[in-house]
């Protein structure tokens, strides 16, 4: 699980670039109350609050210190105006009581050694701090007679700017959240009603994106009890309040799992999913389950239940899937991340295809139980977000062993204490990628994500990677192997519907292809399935045994050949297709679930016409945490995201 206090540290120190200003706080000043102060300072410069060519350690007169204040005001867009006497410097005393007096701050209570309890100065101070204005010199000491200098007074300015300016739901991150609850800004409850308002607006009426099937009614109450126990208890962690949306192939105990099927439309499972579990126990608010391809067959995103999802970056195309209806619910915020499934390429296509991050985690990195199955020997559950950071976040929460998914057995002692430890902004420095250029499209529909793709392989060099064109040994015999869905589901399947228990609604595939309550479709490729009568047969212990193997071997010899970090390649193909055409979006995704091995999507950019496309990242297996570094580097030294229009 992730380690909170290290990571709020990690948040800091990734903040401040590479200037950094010497603030003098005394010889035993705490490194990350100085860290906090040089990275704040160095924002204040870079919003021209401040002048990087004054001395840092010079002291500020109070004349200066309300201009800045004030400077920082307006930028906010606030009416405050700060006041104060003349005078040639200014305490760190002075400073608290200002700022405590001007923005009238809620009270809370300080334990500094040097600052009398039961005062103004101390509610002042109090104050200050639960604001994240000020911090104490060191853990003991506030320092209320020293004099401000202009590095404080710069870091100072920033947070006023960055307290005073206005809450965006859009585009924020779970850091943004936390901190803006930190600061006494925004609570959990009016985060979700934020995220519900957005759904209202946007999916059931409005663009109606139809990616949501169902909204959690006891959200606003979990949220609530969340920022009691806040209060009384202190965070859980980074998910602490967090509103996320899941696949409807994900078991919750407190909301129908239907696969988007009608047949399940009432089905309410007796536990949990392990990582939902997993999710709820780290303080996560499940705020809605959302729209898949039904049974997760295919890859446009449409159910006898939830209908057809619609891309938020073009309404007449398709969001990708089957994960699709989390892909473009997170892509117009309407949560902070979620969960997909993955037996081909379903979390890796939606998320190519909605410009978000999506891991497909190593076979084994986390519980596919409780998970309605589509291929055990492919299945996975992942994160999907905005951020790698986001998605990071959320593998630390669902990543782990379950004794009800034995493949789990894999991930002892491989796991990292934290995912967020591998977030490089310099990991691709000295990094070596292969390029898949096999995989790169030829087409004329296939060119303008080639291009992205070209153009994504350069920005690697540029940010330090060696890059080297690799062909990947057997490869026409790999994807000449067919996926294992149309082999396992309906055994699997069955055994689902049995775990049920007894208020089960069906028992088997038969009896819903007799009910009659399913996506027309897919019709025969329901009834195919269910006339398997065995999985003892020569081709499908072939597919299991060699498929595995030949996969596997192949992209370990040409990563061992060339000392490779990763591979890369299109994530898909083409962009989303038109709504009511069949999905076109490659055999590239094939490569990580035929052997297991992890893989991790970024954007990569956006086509002409305005569609995202992603850049895929494949390790070794349970290398997700190398995948993260790269993909994180590669993310922060492009920063290709960017919101729909259609969902500002």
């Amino acid at each position: 699980m992730l380690n909170w206090t290290s990571w709020k540290k990690r948040t800091v120190v990734l903040m401040i670039g590479s200037l950094l200003l010497t603030v003098p706080l005394t010889a035993n000043a705490a490194l990350a109350s100085k860290a906090a102060y040089q990275g704040d300072a160095v924002k204040a410069i870079s919003l021209k609050l401040g002048d990087s060519s004054i001395n840092a350690n010079a002291l500020v007169t109070s004349v200066e210190f309300i201009g800045l204040l004030n400077k920082s005001a307006a930028l906010a867009g606030s009416n405050s105006l700060f006041k104060m006497k003349s005078s040639s410097t200014i305490t760190r005393e002075e400073a608290a009581l200002l700022l405590d007096d001007t923005l009238k701050l809620t009270d809370a209570p300080e334990s500094f050694k040097d600052i009398p309890d039961n005062t103004t100065l101390s509610f002042a101070v109090g104050s200050v701090m639960k604001a994240l204005l000020m911090n104490g010199v060191d853990s003991t000491r506030f320092a209320p007679k020293g004099a401000l200098t202009y590095g404080q007074a710069y870091a100072i300015a920033y947070r006023v700017y960055d307290f005073l300016k206005p809450f965006d739901v859009v585009e924020t991150t779970i850091a943004d959240i936390q901190h803006a609850i930190e600061q006494g800004k925004l609570t959990s409850k009016e985060l979700v009603q934020l995220y519900l308002d957005r759904i209202e607006k946007y999916d059931d009426q409005g663009i109606k994106l139809n990616a949501i099937l169902t909204v959690n009614p006891k959200a606003l109450q979990i949220a609530e009890q969340l920022d009691d126990e806040r209060i009384q208890k202190g965070s859980r962690g980074p998910l602490h309040g967090i509103p996320i949306i899941v696949k409807d192939n994900y078991d919750t105990n407190d909301m129908p799992t239907t696969a988007g099927c009608l047949c399940l439309k009432d089905s309410i499972p007796l536990e949990d999913a392990d990582q939902i579990a997993k999710l709820k126990a780290a303080g996560a608010i499940i705020l809605a389950k959302s729209n898949l391809h039904e049974f997760a067959f295919g890859i446009t995103t449409q159910s006898s239940l939830g209908g057809q999802t619609l891309n938020p970056y073009g309404l007449t195309h398709n969001p990708g899937g089957s994960s699709g209806g989390t892909g473009a619910s997170i892509a117009a915020n309407f949560a902070l991340a979620g969960l997909g499934t993955d037996t081909g390429g379903s979390i890796r296509i939606p998320s190519s295809y909605n410009s978000l991050v999506g891991i497909r985690p190593t076979i084994g990195l986390s519980s596919r139980d409780g998970i309605i199955p589509l291929a055990l020997t492919q299945d996975v559950g992942g994160p999907m977000a905005r951020t790698v950071t986001d998605a990071a976040i959320l593998l630390d929460a669902t990543a782990g062993y379950d004794p009800d998914d034995i493949s789990t057995a894999y991930n002892v002692g491989k796991i990292p204490t934290s995912y967020t430890d591998f977030l490089d902004i310099n990991g691709l420095k000295g990094a070596r990628i292969g390029v898949a250029t096999e995989l790169f499209g030829t087409t004329a529909e296939e060119k303008p994500v080639t291009d992205l793709i070209k153009k994504a392989v350069t920005d690697l060099k540029t940010l330090g990677a060696e890059t080297i064109e690799i062909k990947i040994p057997k490869l026409a015999d790999i994807m000449k192997y067919p996926s294992l869905s149309s082999f396992e589901f309906k055994f699997q399947l069955n055994e689902y519907l049995a775990d049920l228990g007894p208020n089960a609604p069906y028992k088997s595939l038969t009896e819903i292809i007799t009910s009659g309550l399913y996506d027309k479709s897919q019709e025969s490729s329901l009834k195919s399935r269910d006339a398997l009568t065995t999985l003892e047969t020569e081709q499908y212990k072939d597919i299991v045994l060699l498929r595995t193997k030949v996969t596997r071997e192949s992209l370990l010899k040409v990563m061992a050949d060339n000392n490779l970090d990763a591979i890369v390649y299109p994530s898909t193909s083409q962009t989303a297709s038109l709504v009511g055409e069949s999905g076109k979006a490659g055999s590239n995704n094939r490569l990580s679930p035929y052997s297991g091995f992890p893989a991790i999507t970024v954007p990569a950019g956006f086509t002409a016409e305005g569609m995202p496309a992603g850049i895929e990242f494949l390790g070794r297996s349970f290398e997700e945490a190398t995948l993260i570094k790269l993909s994180y580097a590669y993310e922060q030294g492009t920063h290709n995201r960017k919101s729909p229009v259609l969902t500002p």
